[in-house]
């Protein structure tokens, strides 16, 4: 860990904890600083707090009072759960407070360099892709970010012979500053958290952080594919690595007659691929671009090709049963996610989706669902996408949750039929997260079975 001096006895102030929170929370006493948590749940119930306060962190819980500001932190952490029209957030900036995420503080302690992916899907499996294809290199892969290890956790440990793969939201990046990743991974960019960052353009602006500080010795590895990322990429100094699925590229990463090819030369033929589904070869060239920078070996990458299936939650197989198949997608928490794994099927899909209503229609799911057969739907926005299912000539059907949708699906199914929970929906409005729902799913299918 790079030792901050900076932070010696300035004032903190940490709002949110989960385990975000509670991490930067440690970090900054070991670094010095005077720190201060403010935590929504009530003390009494709150494990997290409790344990701070024995440690000399002074706790301020059951609400988020404005009169706090008045300590003079020098400093807000924010959760980036917590959205920046929450009132104590609005008044920090009114008042000039810098308001930072934890990943930025894991971008300035660490020894170690930072492979940083962000888009509007697919980074969960872009960055375990990359965290796999390291494996057995020059530098020790740590995996850390959104995909559910802290990045400044991981950043406190890592040391010059690490690299940090690190999956990075748009909820994080917006509470950076000085975040500078050796190589970044810019997906896709798509309509997605609009009721986080009110618009399209804030969405962008949030993402383009991620490039915001690299220079002429950084990379970016960018989707040649998608125009908003292109335009992204238009300003920063890094040196350009793009990938396409649809162009011949020159330089870069493409597929020449089912070859993947970089700079042109043949890698590994996509028939050798065993993970699922049109949309996640976006996901693999990305990887073999930021892997291969970072020393993979070609051997390693090919091996990882060749075994790797997916990640829990993301297009996961679950089980066969009576000839059905069994697939939790719950990560899918937008219209994009959820029609690209529509779309990773030639066998007739049985969907189940629904959940947190953000404000948005489902009409651009329509053309996605040709080849549902029916659509199982649940949750805050059940009657909006039991309108798309209309529009499409679906027949629906409604469930309270996850589990009862199960039920339903398999018992109007028929043998070779995909049984799909994508549910183009954040979960929060019946679960607690997207990993819940997902559970929920496995579960019920076991009970099923």
């Amino acid at each position: 860990m790079v030792i901050k001096r900076h932070y010696e006895n300035k004032q903190i102030l940490v709002v949110g904890l989960a385990k975000s929170g509670e991490a930067a929370a440690k970090l900054l006493l070991r670094l010095g600083a005077r720190v201060t948590v403010n935590d929504s749940k009530q003390y009494e119930d709150n494990i997290q707090a409790q344990e701070l306060e024995k440690l000399g962190v002074k706790v301020v819980c059951g609400s988020h009072p404005l009169s706090l500001l008045d300590e003079n932190f020098e400093l807000m952490v924010k959760n980036p759960g917590i959205p920046y029209d929450n009132p104590i957030v609005k008044e920090a900036e009114r008042r000039g407070l810098p308001v930072v995420t934890e990943v930025e503080l894991a971008s300035e302690i660490s020894e170690a360099p930072i492979i940083a992916i962000t888009g509007s899907n697919g980074k969960t499996t872009t960055t375990t892709l990359i965290y796999e294809m390291l494996k057995n290199s020059t530098l020790q892969p740590l995996i850390a970010g959104n995909i559910g290890t802290v990045a400044c956790e991981v950043a406190e440990r890592a040391t010059e012979q690490d690299v940090i793969v690190m999956e990075v939201s748009s909820f994080q990046l917006l509470g950076t500053q000085n975040f500078h990743p050796k190589v970044s991974v810019l997906l896709n960019i798509f309509d997605a958290h609009l009721d986080y960052h009110g618009t399209k353009e804030e969405y962008v602006h949030a993402k383009s952080k991620l490039i915001a500080n690299q220079q002429q010795m950084d990379y970016i590895v960018y989707n040649a594919d998608d125009p908003f990322v292109v335009s992204m990429t238009e300003q920063t100094n890094a040196n350009k690595i793009p990938f396409s699925v649809t162009k011949d590229l020159d330089v870069g990463l493409c597929i020449i007659d089912d070859q993947i090819v970089k700079d042109r030369v043949p890698l590994i033929h996509t028939k050798d691929i065993v993970l699922p589904g049109f949309h996640n070869l976006e996901n693999i060239l990305a990887s073999l671009g930021a892997a291969l920078l970072m020393g993979a070996t070609l051997q390693q990458v090919k091996h990882v090709l060749t075994t790797f299936s997916g990640v829990e939650h993301r297009l996961q197989f679950v089980k066969k049963y009576r000839e059905r198949l069994f697939y939790n997608d719950s990560k899918a928490t937008n219209i994009l996610a959820a029609t690209k794994a529509i779309e990773a099927f030639t066998q007739p899909v049985i969907l189940l989706a629904g959940g947190l209503d953000r404000g948005n229609e489902f009409d651009s799911l329509v053309p996605a669902l040709e080849g549902v057969k029916a659509i199982i739907t649940f949750g805050e926005t059940k009657e909006k996408i039991a309108k798309a299912a209309k529009a499409a000539n679906v027949d629906v059907y409604f469930s309270e949750k996850v589990a009862d949708a199960v039920d339903i699906a398999f018992k109007i199914s028929i043998e070779g039929d995909i049984i799909l929970l994508s549910p183009a929906c954040a979960s929060w409005d019946q679960y607690k997260t997207f990993e819940e729902r997902g559970t929920s799913f496995i579960e019920s299918v076991a009970n099923l079975i």
